[in-house]
C-alpha cells in the first residue's frame, strides 16, 4: 500500500497554484480572477499544513499560519466583491479590459 508523502502534497500544491496563476493571467472576468487568487491561496495553505505535519509534527505553526491566510483571504474576497459590485453598478461590466479609467 502506498503512503502519501510530503512530495504528493507539494505536487498537488504546485498544480493548484499553477492553475490559479494561469487563471489570473488569462481570465478577463474580475470574479474569475478573484476565484483564481483564492485557489492560489489554498495551494499555499496546503503547503503550510503539509510542511508543518512532516517537519515539526508536534507544533501547530503551519496550521496557525493557515488560519491567518484563510482570514486574510476571506477579507480579500469581501472587499474585492464589494469593489466589483460598485464598479458593475457604474460600468455595467465586470470585464477587466473595461477598467481603463486609471490609465493615462
Amino acid at each position: 500500500m502506498l503512503a502519501i508523502s510530503l512530495t504528493h502534497y507539494v505536487v498537488l500544491s504546485a498544480l493548484l497554484f499553477s492553475i490559479g496563476l494561469f487563471g489570473v493571467l488569462t481570465k478577463r472576468n474580475a470574479v474569475a480572477v478573484l476565484i483564481c487568487i483564492e485557489l492560489m491561496l489554498n495551494a499555499v495553505n496546503i503547503n503550510l499544513v503539509a510542511f508543518s505535519k512532516y517537519i515539526t509534527p508536534a507544533d501547530f505553526v503551519g496550521q496557525i499560519f493557515s488560519i491567518f491566510v484563510i482570514t486574510v483571504a476571506a477579507a480579500e474576497v469581501g472587499i474585492g466583491l464589494a469593489i466589483i459590485i460598485a464598479i458593475y453598478r457604474n460600468r455595467l461590466s465586470v470585464n477587466l479590459d473595461d477598467f481603463d479609467w486609471l490609465k493615462w
